[in-house]
């Protein structure tokens, strides 16, 4: 049976109405609504649930606000995620906001929409969104299946995310390649080693940079660097071109074990002074990954052949960072 109980403020005044379900069996329900129509209606729906066999318990999920959900999501979730730090911050941005003051149960996906465009109004890109929806799914999915919430309805299921935009077609042009590499020798040698390794591997400017020489082999019959972290989590075998052996050859051995001795920071300022010299615009060292990837197609590898060699899960991710020349598809067809 439902009893319904009015809540009134100091003055006596009734600000709201908190309804009970009691059945024998089953945990007494509790919810305070705006009125006491809003609490029937939730009381015939527990009591049907119940009647019909199909109740599940809500108190939590009504019971838990976003910020203290997603609290546990950092304590417990996020230290086990690759790039934790950057998921923390997105964590930390969702507490941050109106809507982590809303229960669980409550967020509609008509709310995460209004959240998705005070993110646009704030210039956030639509990949910076949708990396944070992603983390608000993930919130939703296992306070569903781990935390006891499973009536939990997942909100960013049931809104449109931001489309991104059409990836980048950069790639090296003319004789840019040979101005660039010659930037790079005047910059720092080691800048114009770590270009060539960029373009002749496709490997990624933090898989590059994190290189120690105990994961390289070069020997007669194998040529390959081994990469243990990726951005994936997946390790993978890269195998090393003529040019690239050539290039790790001559490098000097460091005593701590690393390839390079650039930093991150060290690489993205030499390369803006490299670009500057070399008169180049508009191009990132990310788009060097785009021009190896291409290469490779061009050189008649197929997309099982790239996709191992670069690390690109599906083909539709592969598609993205690839930009086949015109021209060189049309000496291919005769």
């Amino acid at each position: 049976m439902a009893s319904f109980t009015a809540r009134r403020d100091q003055d006596g005044n009734v600000i709201g109405w908190q309804a009970h379900v009691r059945k024998r069996g089953f945990p007494t329900q509790t919810k305070t609504c705006r009125t006491k129509k809003e609490a029937e209606a939730w009381a015939a729906i527990i009591e049907s649930e119940i009647t019909r066999g199909v109740w599940r318990d809500r108190s939590e999920a009504e019971g838990t606000t976003l910020r203290d959900a997603m609290a546990r999501y950092a304590l417990e979730v996020i230290p086990a995620k690759k790039g934790a730090r950057q998921e923390l911050l997105r964590a930390k941005d969702w507490q941050a906001r109106p809507l982590a003051q809303m229960f669980m149960a409550s967020i509609r996906g008509k709310d995460v929409a209004a959240t998705i465009k005070n993110m646009e109004s704030e210039g956030k890109g639509p990949n910076t969104i949708r990396l944070h929806l992603a983390v608000l799914s993930h919130l939703f999915t296992v306070a569903r299946t781990e935390w006891g919430m499973e009536t939990l309805v997942n909100p960013v299921e049931l809104v449109r995310r931001p489309r991104l935009p059409q990836g980048r077609e950069r790639r090296l042009v003319g004789d840019e390649e040979s101005l660039l590499l010659d930037a790079c020798r005047k910059v720092n040698p080691e800048l114009a080693a770590i270009v060539t390794v960029a373009i002749e591997t496709a490997m990624r400017q933090g898989e590059i940079l994190g290189m120690t020489w105990d994961n390289v082999t070069v020997t007669p019959k194998q040529k390959q660097i081994f990469l243990p972290d990726t951005k994936n989590g997946t390790a993978r075998w890269v195998p090393l071109s003529c040019k690239a052996v050539e290039i790790l050859q001559e490098l000097p051995r460091r005593m701590d074990g690393r390839v390079w001795g650039y930093t991150l920071t060290g690489v993205r300022r030499s390369w803006s002074r490299a670009l500057a010299h070399a008169g180049i615009e508009g191009l990132h060292f990310h788009d060097l990954r785009h021009e190896a990837t291409s290469r490779l197609f061009e050189k008649g590898f197929n997309p099982m052949e790239v996709s191992t060699i670069t690390g690109h899960k599906t083909l539709q991710m592969l598609k993205r960072y690839t930009h086949l020349r015109a021209e060189d598809l049309a000496k291919r067809l005769g």
